[in-house]
């Protein structure tokens, strides 16, 4: 058990573990380890675990006018459709253990509030110096890549699959090493591009 006198240090660690019992115990909605953002009007879902870089693609993404969904998880409906979490982002400063609580409004962004429809899904994770080259995901790739990340997922099996083919059937998926988030949201109107249209998303995956 680790010990602290840092008031946010507790509070994060208690908010993780609140957190947590809440996304083993919800009935309506599943939980999933990752960040979520809103991209005209439909949402982008970045799974991953701790450290995966999940919070700093988060925030360059609110930064450059994304909507704040979550830097933790993603919560889905019946139908796939994204519903915000906005609790404070868990920011790590450089070479820092211990993440500062930060509000989006802090970032010069503001929170969702409605539902919105899962239109892309970045399987990625933070690598220094590495360049965004990636790799096409199949709809099973995909899933899988959220199933890995999903609370429930032994709980519930079934509906977490259900809930999750309902995302990748119509967002397709990326995967792959990202290093500065800047490059990665300077490519991202092309896949955006293929992502809001799905007869041009099919031939992106042909090609890929």
């Amino acid at each position: 058990m680790r010990r602290t006198l840092e008031l946010d240090e507790v509070v994060s660690a208690l908010e993780y573990d609140l957190g947590l019992y809440v996304a083993e115990a919800a009935r309506q909605l599943i939980f999933v380890h990752a960040g979520a953002v809103g991209w005209g009007g439909q949402g982008i879902l970045i799974p991953g675990p701790t450290r995966s870089g999940k919070t700093s693609l988060v925030a360059a993404l609110v930064r450059a006018g994304a909507v704040y969904y979550s830097d933790e998880y993603a919560l889905l409906d019946r139908r796939g459709w994204l519903h915000p979490y906005p609790r404070p982002l868990s920011v790590r400063g450089p070479g820092s253990e211990s993440p500062r609580l930060t509000p989006v409004e802090a970032l010069g962004g503001r929170a969702g509030e409605q539902p919105l429809p899962v239109r892309l899904v970045l399987a990625t994770h933070y690598q220094s110096g590495a360049a965004w080259r990636p790799p096409h995901l199949t709809p099973g790739q995909g899933a899988l890549a959220l199933l890995q990340n999903a609370v429930s997922a032994r709980l519930h099996a079934p509906t977490v699959l259900a809930r999750l083919q309902q995302v990748v059937t119509r967002a397709p998926a990326l995967g792959g090493a990202r290093g500065d988030a800047e490059e990665l949201i300077a490519a991202l109107p092309r896949y955006w591009k293929h992502a809001r249209a799905p007869a041009e998303r099919e031939d992106l995956l042909r090609q890929g």
